[in-house]
């Protein structure tokens, strides 16, 4: 079964965003539109992202990245180790399409979220929508394209119910209507005081640049 809630050309109501964050709490998985394609999220509880990891066939080392709540009281942000190119990147371009990893240092995070050099990828989600119920569950969910492994993103509602279906749940699914194609997200590592990009995407080197000078590719 999929609680289906609509948000097309509308702000969530808030019994809706209260029904979405209970939903969360409770180990629900989220189907979620980002600013590329629909994407896959839940709370960072060992139940739900065992059926997320299973439901995306991920094997041992490959890291969801998380969604983040802005206000800076999350607990999680004492946890990650910001560098200042971290800092002015993060400054420049949330919330938006770019991924930041920054080292964990203490271990918090589950090895669901943590990449093979102990990095967590994160990000702030331009999605007003999404960003709400970010807010208000006031921690992090993941969010990973919404399909099967080796087919291509939902970029609808109707595809998305397809790809879910059948699946283990309980699901919730924020419809936000069809959504236009665009680069995903750009992926910088700043586990180091010198920033690399792993993945170019919406925000280009050179946009980068302005804001780090010296930057990997």
């Amino acid at each position: 079964m999929i609680l289906k809630v609509e948000a097309v050309a509308r702000p969530l109501q808030d019994e809706e965003g209260r029904a979405l964050v209970h939903h969360l709490r409770e180990g629900g998985l989220l189907a979620h539109p980002t600013e590329t394609v629909y994407g896959l999220g839940c709370i960072l509880r060992t139940q739900p992202l065992g059926r997320l990891a299973r439901f995306k066939s991920r094997e041992e080392g490959e890291a969801f990245l998380l969604l983040v709540p802005s206000d800076e009281r999350w607990s999680g942000w004492r946890d990650l180790t910001w560098t200042e190119p971290a800092r002015r990147l993060a400054g420049a371009f949330w919330p938006g399409p770019l991924t930041l990893v920054l080292r964990d240092e203490t271990g918090a995070f589950p090895e669901q979220v943590r990449g093979g050099g102990g990095g967590v990828a994160v990000r702030r989600t331009s999605r007003s929508d999404v960003a709400g119920i970010v807010d208000r569950l006031g921690e992090p969910i993941t969010s990973t394209s919404a399909n099967r492994k080796g087919d291509p993103p939902a970029t609808d509602p109707e595809a998305l119910t397809r790809v879910l279906e059948g699946s283990e749940g309980p699901w919730a699914l924020l419809d936000a209507g069809p959504l236009d194609a665009s680069p995903p997200s750009t992926l910088v590592d700043c586990t180091t005081d010198h920033p690399r990009i792993l993945r170019t995407g919406a925000v280009t080197k050179r946009e980068l640049e302005k804001v780090v000078p010296k930057i990997d590719e």
